[in-house]
């Protein structure tokens, strides 16, 4: 994605947060897409001097490093397989990264690299491992409607479960956006306090912003994530009931049922922008 307009203003409201850049490295160098107006529309409203959109594109020569010192960052590095784009570091986050890198970082920023890198579990794992204590992930992913874009587009699911204090990671925060310039911000819940897939239907363009903070040091992927729903079959049967097979048909009155009432989800729970979800999945913050 690299940083348009919507984020630049994901980036200007985690620093809104609270969130220190002071030692920030870019998963891949990203790319500055802003117009001079549209960024400092964006500066003035999250309490920046809109002035300094001039200043911030004409060092940039297309690239995200002034901006991101913009927000506090003294020191900025990005890391990529290739020189091509004159990335600081070369590494190929296939693989490992070396020990120098590990717990260096305040933030670590993929602004949509991730869903281009074929071993994502190494790749996510590095990026954690580079997160000081206290540090944060910051992460714009892809997530619906980008089928051939990369090797993979993402759910909230398996942020969710990478970002585990048993990972030492929390989620602070999981926004959903649709990718204009008008988009609107949805909080998206937790599978496993929702008990239940957290699922959209959409036809637009789609992203998660992942903001996860580093709360202890501890052995990532000591256990494998699993899906919250098969670490919980509970919640799929009432505790009287017996585990079994699947009955091979339901009685026709109970499938006319279910048609219904799928009908009426679907039709009062539609999202302009979103697409066809529970509302208590998404919840409009901005």
């Amino acid at each position: 994605m690299d940083l348009n307009h919507t984020g630049t203003q994901l980036l200007l409201y985690a620093r809104q947060c609270g969130i220190t850049f002071d030692k920030t490295i870019m998963i891949g160098r990203q790319f500055l897409y802003v117009d001079k107006t549209t960024l400092a529309t964006n500066l003035r409203d999250f309490g920046m001097t809109a002035a300094d959109s001039g200043d911030i594109l004409e060092q940039a020569h297309g690239y995200a490093e002034p901006f991101l010192r913009s927000l506090g960052a003294k020191e900025v590095d990005s890391i990529d397989a290739s020189a091509y784009e004159s990335a600081s570091i070369i590494h190929d986050m296939n693989m490992p990264v070396a020990e120098s890198h590990k717990k260096r970082f305040d933030v670590v920023l993929d602004g949509g690299s991730l869903e281009h890198i074929f071993n994502f579990p190494i790749a996510i794992k590095n990026c954690m491992e580079m997160v000081k204590l206290n540090g944060y992930f910051l992460g714009i992913s892809p997530a619906n409607n980008f089928c051939g874009h990369g090797f993979y587009q993402f759910s909230p699911e398996v942020y969710f479960r990478v970002f585990s204090p048993e990972n030492g990671f929390r989620i602070e925060r999981m926004i959903f956006f649709v990718d204009n310039n008008r988009a609107k911000w949805y909080e998206v819940k937790d599978p496993k306090e929702m008990k239940a897939r957290v699922t959209l239907c959409n036809s637009l363009p789609s992203y998660l912003f992942v903001m996860a903070k580093r709360i202890s040091d501890e052995m990532i992927f000591a256990v494998i994530p699993q899906q919250s729903d098969y670490e919980n079959i509970s919640w799929k049967r009432r505790p009287d009931e017996q585990s079994g097979p699947i009955p091979a048909h339901r009685s026709i009155p109970t499938k006319v049922r279910d048609r219904i009432s799928h009908y009426i989800r679907r039709c009062f729970v539609s999202f302009k922008q979103t697409g066809a979800s529970n509302r208590l999945f998404f919840q409009r913050i901005r």
